[in-house]
């Protein structure tokens, strides 16, 4: 009995030295993942619905407005101007107004003029006014109307709905409704659905392209397989600037491409194909063809041969042969280069930024925009999430597809 408790003793410490074995082979990964992917993502929906940078300036008026925002059908109190008044000014004293004029200015237009231009007018003032309401209009009549207050409780934080709104094209009104904003002023659906666009349709080009080369590539023989594997993956050795920068120099006016349509007598003229959506869809087709092929490729090297060659020796037209037979098994590995080319697409930057006009312009370039340009995290972090939540849908989509027996894994 001492002997079976001393093995079973010894087993159970074998089995848990191996299990801490497995948690510090993964952990390096872990903390990665963490640090890189899981915090980033997590810090991207915290700035999406927490603003604080007004509060932080004007503290005296965020608070006073924070219990007028269950009342907003009221109009503001004199407390509230008097408030307002005693901040802008001492913040223009302490230099830290240009915060709020900035903050103030995402869903006032001109608001950085209105605030600026006051704190100008009460910085050099010692006395207060009798009256901080008639002060505050006499610089500027936009303090007196509802649409600057209710600008100031969406930004009196800590949380917000202004940015999230935003990124839907809403906006909420004088009375305190959400509804949509002016079509002059509506950007962002715009440029989601162009999104949408352009990655479906490099998708599909992508898929069109690829599943030849694929099959190509794992039908044929060692020697030829292995050189045309390797000039799938030759692009991956080149920068994707350089990619990029490189259909400028092919699709331009007297590039190559148009120089050869001309040698041809196809075309009279060249035809534009550069900083428009035909360069963008098509360096975008070139970049991500491999993430298409390469998934293909492994499941189409894992259909044993023999079975097209049975359903020939029974009589099937190759052709049917083919669809019925070969193509479902490949669908593993066309959905999952479809979704892998459909989210890297959603997500590109630099070449469309590169070869796309004005309009051809991505979510992506807006994001970069906000975050490195204007330093406006909040709308950035809430175009991050659309894009996010794009994503998601589709993996759900996926899924689903997956749960439904559509596409038929393993």
């Amino acid at each position: 009995m001492a002997r079976y408790n001393d093995l079973a003793r010894d087993l159970k410490r074998a089995e848990r030295r191996r299990r801490l074995m497995a948690i510090a082979l993964i952990a390096p990964l872990f903390l990665f993942l963490l640090v890189s992917f899981v915090l980033p993502i997590g810090d991207m929906l915290r700035r999406s619905m927490v603003d604080t940078e007004l509060s932080e300036v004007w503290p005296r008026t965020t608070a006073l407005t924070k219990a007028w925002v269950w009342d907003r059908k009221s109009d503001p109190t004199p407390a509230m101007f008097r408030a307002l008044g005693e901040d802008i000014r001492e913040s223009a004293q302490s230099r830290t107004i240009s915060i709020a004029a900035r903050r103030l200015n995402y869903a006032l237009r001109n608001g950085r003029s209105l605030v600026m231009n006051t704190g100008r007018a009460l910085r050099s003032e010692t006395d207060d006014p009798s009256d901080w309401r008639a002060r505050l209009v006499e610089i500027d009549p936009a303090w007196g109307e509802r649409a600057t207050w209710i600008a100031i409780a969406q930004a009196a934080g800590p949380f917000t709905d202004f940015y999230l709104l935003t990124a839907l094209d809403l906006e909420r009104t004088a009375n305190d409704k959400i509804a949509w904003r002016p079509p002059k002023q509506s950007l962002y659906l715009q440029v989601l659905g162009r999104t949408l666009l352009i990655s479906v349709t490099v998708t599909v080009l992508a898929l069109v392209l690829g599943f030849p080369v694929a099959y190509l590539v794992a039908n044929a023989p060692k020697r030829i397989a292995g050189l045309l594997l390797i000039l799938v993956l030759l692009p991956f050795w080149t920068s994707l600037l350089v990619r990029s920068a490189a259909w400028i120099v092919l699709l331009q006016d007297q590039g190559l491409i148009n120089g050869a349509l001309q040698a041809l007598g196809i075309i009279n003229e060249p035809v534009r194909l550069i900083f428009n959506r035909t360069g963008v869809v098509v360096a975008m087709t070139h970049v991500l063809l491999p993430f298409m092929i390469l998934p293909m490729i492994a499941t189409m090297k894992t259909i044993p041969p023999t079975y097209m060659r049975a359903a020939l020796s029974l009589g099937a037209h190759p052709a049917i042969a083919f669809v019925r037979v070969y193509l479902p098994q490949t669908l593993p590995g066309v959905a999952a280069g479809v979704l892998l080319v459909f989210i890297m697409a959603l997500g590109y930057y630099v070449t469309p930024a590169l070869v796309g006009g004005a309009d051809d312009q991505m979510l992506a370039h807006f994001i970069a925009f906000y975050t490195t340009s204007s330093a406006n995290w909040g709308l950035a972090a809430a175009l991050g999430v659309m894009l996010l939540t794009a994503t998601a849908v589709l993996y759900l989509v996926y899924a689903r597809l997956v749960g439904m027996g559509l596409v038929k894994l393993g």
